[in-house]
């Protein structure tokens, strides 16, 4: 697993763990990865670091063996985005992805294992009329450029491949639901923008399921797969759930000016969206714990 450290990886490790596989997690820095994730390493996972003092390229060793390899790995969008940045969220990627490849097709082909790699649903560019399922073209804005990059890079590793094309990820303790929850907390709640933008979203415990479904299925989630919930909604739907499980008031909306001067080109993320449709994990028989916003934010 890459990634593993992060809001998903972190989850996706600990279920792994709870049904018994072996874990190996690709990090740059073994020592930092084992003090962010203790449980798992109590638990048994191992850690590979790619930059390691003498040299040595662990991810190889770590992923001979393996059965599967999912590809995490990226620096946060949420953060300000600049030029610079950009360039970051980029080069995270395609790095990231690359070495995974490159260590999956020095394996004899007998011995590869499946790929998932992640992607998001900023594949399809923004728009607050049209559908997308994964038979939608990609748009043509930053997101979409840097997705269909990201996704041409784990599609040259020769093996059995899943490009996941992530949503909002909702859970209380973290992601965008841990940074909403404590303002609609302390009173300061309302809607990011004008509030009709989509928002398609998964709960983190139903991508969790979906990745382990996809390493347990290769060939049955082959292919493009969207990670998102059944019903997308809107943002103020999204607040107005958040108010109704905080049983706090939904009442002041950040501008959009507000968010570009905080976060740059990145405001993009919360200021625009698109409406993503999960076709392939229904068509698969993924069953999806939290169909609807109001279950997610409960």
């Amino acid at each position: 697993v890459t990634g593993a450290t992060g809001f998903v990886g972190k989850a996706l490790v600990e279920k792994l763990l709870a049904d018994g596989h072996e874990v190996r997690v690709l990090t740059r820095n073994a020592i930092s990865a084992r003090l962010a994730m203790p449980s798992a390493a109590l638990a048994g996972a191992k850690f590979y670091a790619w930059d390691t003092m003498s040299g040595a390229i662990e991810w190889y060793d770590a992923i001979k063996g393996c059965t599967g390899v999912v590809n995490l790995a990226g620096a946060p969008i949420s953060n300000p985005w600049n030029e610079s940045y950009k360039k970051t969220l980029v080069k995270s990627r395609l790095q990231a992805t690359k070495r995974v490849s490159d260590a999956i097709n020095a394996l004899p082909q007998n011995e590869r294992p499946s790929l998932v790699s992640s992607s998001a649903v900023g594949f399809y560019g923004i728009s607050k009329k049209r559908e997308f399922t994964e038979t939608s073209k990609p748009g043509r804005d930053f997101l979409a450029n840097l997705c269909v990059k990201w996704e041409a890079a784990a599609r040259e590793t020769n093996t059995n491949t899943t490009i996941v094309r992530t949503g909002v990820v909702l859970e209380k303790g973290g992601g965008a639901l841990g940074k909403i929850l404590p303002v609609f907390q302390m009173y300061g709640g309302g809607p990011l923008g004008k509030g009709d933008q989509w928002v398609s979203w998964i709960h983190r415990d139903d991508l969790v399921n979906l990745l382990v479904a996809a390493l347990e299925n290769p060939e049955k989630y082959a292919g493009v797969v969207n990670a998102t919930a059944p019903q997308p909604t809107t943002m103020n739907g999204l607040c107005a759930s958040v108010a109704d499980a905080t049983n706090r008031p939904n009442w002041l909306p950040v501008p959009g000016f507000a968010l570009k001067a905080l976060l740059g080109e990145g405001a993009t993320v919360v200021l625009d969206g698109q409406r993503v449709l999960p076709d392939r994990a229904r068509a698969a028989g993924f069953e999806f714990a939290y169909e609807t916003v109001e279950e997610a934010v409960a």
